[in-house]
């Protein structure tokens, strides 16, 4: 009606602006979400927040359609938001066709979970269809409930309703309402307005237990709020004015002066007769199939039945409650008509009085309630079985693939023709395999847990679970049985291999040196030795017997490794192993031992004689290495003697020059006298060379030695005769006296430091100038290449001796001796031995010392020297 549109509007925009308060919002979410969850569990479902779980529009549709008991527009089922949005807007374009403008309520905010404007839709959908349609005495809304509260409780002290906020705080009128109309469920006596929280409580739980009204408000929101929420307040107390509808009716009986009997009555008792045997048949008829608790063992078979519950609930069921419900109005109206026309009341036969017909109701909704938790529990459990028996499918499958061909892996007999390295691969193969075994217990037990899970909760097709489960256990401990078989082989194998391998190593370890030590006998019995002496051979002779005495212990060395193979042979024999392979770490074996060891038992004869018949060879080398020595040892010293005899001949001044020539001579007959034993050296030596004697200890002469000395012997006797020759010409062609000759000579052999019968031309330059020559380098080369033409670097005596008879001849070289030492001595007759060393080298002054006389004339001072008679012994008399 216009009148409660106009109300609801002034609730809408009175009621938006107080949505500020905390507490109010806190209890109209509480109110409005319990009051939409008790429309919404006709339906199987519910809400948890009220502003996000209707932002996709579906259960705001569901709501309405269950409260209306219309079918509203197919919703959409996409997430996207402008499916949301025209959902929110058919369930508002709805809400709207009922008459109700909806102001500042737009889809988009319901969508984003706007909580001011989806309470504020809420109480809207309140107001239309809990509280606009309820009318007492010409007054409806919220007025018309007011009125209904005051005349309900008018009768109970301390109650008095004014309003929908803190008239309810003290909790007695709701008590009051639940006494008025069911006074079995509370003991009003024993309340107390000083203790709210007892009554609202009281209240609360009655209601919920034995009223159906869902408890929408808290106790301690009430007592600690001020001024409770009115919109709250009226949405619970409008479920009791629902739940008491028919006491509400009575409430609206017509004035007295309308009331009318007679045939009238008569036809609604009547009415009511026929209404309560039809009503009551149809309870007796649903009741049955709402008790019927046969589980179907399809999920599809118990959501039909879901669908047909919700069928029920929201075709069947809402004819019959509004049947019921005016079957208590009519009843009502009935007895009040009756009561004010002095008549009797109405007083319908056994079992359909209106006590019966809400006894049957609330059996028939005791039943319903029971039916509906017990299609959720089946649904769930179905759910559960669904979800266990996939679960048991998918692991057993899973299991099933991982065991597919494992028995026949662990059947295997790879490990006989296996080697150690082989084995040991296989071993990290097997306890890998034995690691995921181990991890696949925890899948096995948990398909075993799965299958009695099912079997527990009667799942239908549990037979043929427990038939692959079994399966499953069975090849499981077969698997167990497998594993621990081809472990415990593996490990045996192993060990036989170890053993077989520690064999094979020490084998090769002994073998190895032991080849090696034959090979290199082999070679040495076999290297052909060069020695040179007695010794070596003897050497050699004293290595080989040592090394024959090493024998009889190589030979266990040799039984001891061919011991290993044949242990090696045994353990194989014993345990039939089955060798893939040869030794890995050798290839030496027993036959190429034996074949070595037999090679050097043959060569070690062999070896003999070859030493016995060098042993001859070389003593016979001896024998001509001392034959040879015995005649090089006299001949070589023979030489040198005859060397230094002819040096001494031709430096030393005995006799005249045709003596020493005399001397030479014979010399040189005795020398080539000694011919025969050169020639009978020469013979030895040759026998030497053919036997390839290269070294004799005995001697240090080589025939070379020899050969070389005989050559500069003869060629120094020739040289030296051939010198004493010349000497001689050059004397008697130059005029040069003995003592002249005797004085060059013993010049020259004193300035021959190297006593090679040779100057160089160091000791030449001394020489001249300790004969007073004053001369500068251009006067020294002059000379040297008159005495040297060849440019040899060395100065012989006959050179010497040509030079210094030339000299002598062409200047007055004593007057220029005598006038350099009176230089020398500061114009003294004489002059000391310590201004010689100072003005002249040392090996000339020692020389002038040595031959000068000690001065005696009448100036002398002790060691004054008599240089005059030294010059003119020299170079002859002096003008001085």
């Amino acid at each position: 009606s216009e009148s409660a549109n106009d109300y609801m509007q002034q609730e809408d925009d009175w009621d938006r602006d107080m949505l500020l308060d905390p507490a109010w919002e806190k209890q109209q979410r509480k109110t409005f979400t319990a009051w939409c969850n008790s429309h919404l569990r006709k339906a199987g479902t519910q809400i948890e927040n009220i502003e996000e779980d209707f932002r996709d529009g579906l259960k705001l549709m569901l709501l309405l359609e269950v409260i209306s008991g219309e079918r509203l527009a197919k919703p959409e089922r996409g997430k996207m938001r402008v499916h949301k949005i025209s959902n929110v807007n058919k369930a508002l374009d709805f809400i709207a066709s009922k008459g109700v403008k909806l102001v500042s309520i737009g889809a988009e905010e319901i969508v984003d979970g706007n909580a001011k404007m989806t309470l504020g839709m809420i109480w809207t959908i309140i107001l239309r269809f809990a509280i606009q349609d309820i009318s007492v005495e010409e007054t409806s809304a919220k007025e018309g409930l007011l009125l209904w509260c005051q005349r309900k409780t008018a009768p109970y002290k301390n109650v008095n309703i004014q309003n929908f906020h803190i008239s309810w705080k003290d909790g007695l009128g709701f008590c009051a309402l639940i006494h008025r109309h069911r006074p079995e469920l509370i003991d009003y006596g024993k309340l107390r307005k000083d203790d709210p929280m007892t009554n609202l409580n009281t209240a609360f739980d009655v209601a919920e237990k034995y009223l159906d009204i869902p408890k929408m408000l808290d106790a301690e929101d009430i007592v600690g709020t001020a001024r409770p929420d009115e919109k709250a307040i009226m949405t619970y107390v409008s479920s009791f004015y629902h739940a008491f509808s028919g006491a509400q009716k009575v409430s609206q009986g017509t004035p007295l002066n309308c009331v009318r009997v007679g045939p009238e009555n008569k036809f609604k008792i009547n009415g009511h007769f026929h209404s309560s045997e039809s009503l009551l048949e149809w309870i007796r008829r649903t009741i049955p199939w709402l008790e019927n608790r046969v589980p179907e063992n399809t999920m599809q078979a118990m959501q039909q039945k879901l669908e047909d519950f919700r069928d029920y609930r929201r075709l069947h069921k809402p004819p019959k409650v509004q049947e019921k419900c005016q079957l208590e109005i009519n009843f009502n109206t009935l007895q009040t008509k009756l009561r004010l026309s002095n008549r009797p009341a109405f007083m319908p036969s056994e079992g359909k009085m209106v006590s019966d017909i809400s006894s049957a109701w609330g059996s028939l909704e005791g039943a319903e309630k029971g039916y509906e938790e017990w299609l959720l529990n089946e649904i769930r459990r179905l759910e559960r079985l669904d979800h266990l028996a996939e679960k048991f499918r998918q692991k057993a499958a899973i299991h099933e693939a991982w065991t597919d061909g494992k028995e026949e892996m662990l059947q295997q007999k790879d490990y006989e023709t296996a080697s150690l390295s082989d084995i040991k691969a296989l071993l990290k193969k097997h306890e890998a395999f034995e690691s995921d075994l181990a991890a696949h217990q925890d899948r096995v037990e948990q398909i075993a847990a799965i299958a009695q899970e099912l079997n527990e909760l009667e799942y239908y097709d549990s037979p043929s679970v427990n038939a692959r489960c079994q399966q499953i256990c069975d090849q499981w401990d077969s698997l167990g049985v497998l594993t621990q078989k081809r472990s415990e082989a593996l490990q045996r194998t192993e060990k036989l291999l170890e053993t077989i391998d520690q064999l094979y190593l020490e084998f090769a370890k002994r073998a190895a040196p032991f080849n090696n030590w034959m090979e290199g006998a082999m070679e040495d019995l076999q290297d052909t030795f060069i020695v040179h002496t007695i010794e070596e051979i003897q050497g050699l002779s004293t290595a080989h017997e040592q090394f024959k005495a090493t024998l009889p212990e190589a030979d266990k060395e040799r039984q001891a490794i061919l011991g290993i193979h044949n242990e090696i042979a045994k353990i194989v024999q014993t345990y039939h192993v089955n060798m893939a392979g040869t030794n890995p770490y050798t290839t030496i074996n027993p036959q190429e031992i034996n074949a070595k060891w037999d090679k050097v038992r043959q060569l070690v004869p062999q070896r003999d004689q070859a030493l016995i018949e060098e042993h001859a060879r070389q003593q016979n080398n001896e024998r001509l290495r001392r034959q040879f020595a015995n005649q090089a040892n006299v001949i070589g010293p023979w030489i040198q003697t005859k060397m230094e005899e002819i040096g001494r001949i031709s430096i030393e001044m005995h006799g005249t020059l045709e003596d020493q020539l005399t001397h030479l001579r014979q010399y040189e007959k005795s020398i080539v006298n000694y011919k025969p034993k050169i020639d009978q050296l020469e013979g030895d030596h040759q026998l030497i060379q053919e036997a390839l004697i290269f070294d004799n200890k005995h001697t240090n002469y080589t025939m070379e030695h020899i050969r070389v000395g005989w050559e500069q012997l003869l060629t120094t006797i020739a040289r030296t005769i051939n010198e004493i020759e010349n000497q001689i010409l050059t004397r008697d062609a130059k005029g040069i006296s003995q003592d002249q000759m005797n004085e060059f000579r013993a010049s020259f052999n004193h300035f021959d430091r190297k006593r090679t019968g040779m100057m160089d031309a160091e000791d030449f330059r001394a020489c001249l100038i300790s004969m007073g020559y004053n001369m500068g380098e251009a006067e020294f080369a002059r000379i040297m290449s008159i005495v040297d033409p060849n440019r040899l670097g060395v100065i012989t005596f006959q050179a010497f001796i040509d030079f210094m008879s030339r000299e002598t001849a062409d200047t007055d070289t004593a007057d220029q001796v005598m006038t350099s030492f009176k230089v020398l001595a500061g114009d003294k007759n004489y002059i000391l031995a310590d201004e010689l060393r100072r003005e002249l080298p040392p090996d000339q002054a020692e020389y002038c010392i040595a031959r000068m006389t000690p001065y005696t004339g009448p100036d002398a001072v002790p060691g004054a020297l008599d240089y005059m008679s030294f010059s003119t012994a020299l170079y002859g008399e002096s003008d001085l």
